[in-house]
């Protein structure tokens, strides 16, 4: 009896196959390996590498807020000074008459005095006295009197008027003369003066 034998296929196409399966594979697995690297694609020219995030406050940089101090050398020009400022009256349009300083106290220094008559001045009757410090110290109070000339201790003075802060001014006296006494409270803790005028109403 006689055994035909079986006709054997090429095994070429299969290996080809296997073969092209097998390179397919690595190029997945290649792909999953450069993914798993964690190294993210870039555009043609650009760098990956730049700054991280931060979630901390960036602190900016911003001009002083500091106060500037202006140097001021009043308050010291005035401690250096034996005595309160100077101070003069006037009527309006009148020229200013500087008064006699009597008692006073200037930043703990100071001197006692009696009522004095004053230095002349000559105004109208119904006229209103202002006045003026020869330096720009804050008046705090003010108050003004009168008495006869003569009058050392001031006994039975008569107010004109009193206020608080300025202007310092007041209503002239009746016709005759009459010694006028001003006496200011200085700001700062600075004192007190009291300044003299012997007033002529005609």
């Amino acid at each position: 009896m006689t055994v035909n034998p079986i006709p054997c296929r090429p095994a070429k196409p299969i290996l080809a196959i296997v073969l092209v399966l097998v390179l397919v594979g690595c190029g997945a697995s290649a792909g999953s390996l450069g993914a798993s690297t964690g190294a993210p694609a870039t555009p043609s020219g650009s760098s990956s590498v730049g700054p991280a995030a931060s979630d901390e406050p960036v602190a900016s940089v911003a001009p002083s807020t500091m106060p500037t101090v202006e140097p001021s050398a009043s308050p010291a020009a005035e401690a250096s000074r034996a005595q309160p400022p100077r101070a003069s009256i006037a009527v309006d349009g009148g020229d200013p008459v500087e008064g006699q300083l009597g008692s006073y106290s200037w930043f703990g220094q100071g001197s006692d005095a009696p009522w004095l008559d004053g230095r002349p001045i000559h105004i109208g009757a119904g006229e209103r006295l202002t006045l003026t410090l020869a330096d720009p110290v804050a008046v705090v109070n003010w108050t003004a009197s009168r008495v006869q000339p003569g009058n050392r201790d001031g006994f039975g003075a008569v107010g004109m008027g009193q206020g608080s802060g300025s202007p310092v001014a007041f209503d002239a006296p009746p016709p005759g003369s009459w010694s006028v006494g001003v006496t200011v409270w200085f700001g700062g803790n600075r004192g007190s003066a009291a300044y003299y005028w012997l007033v002529e109403v005609r």
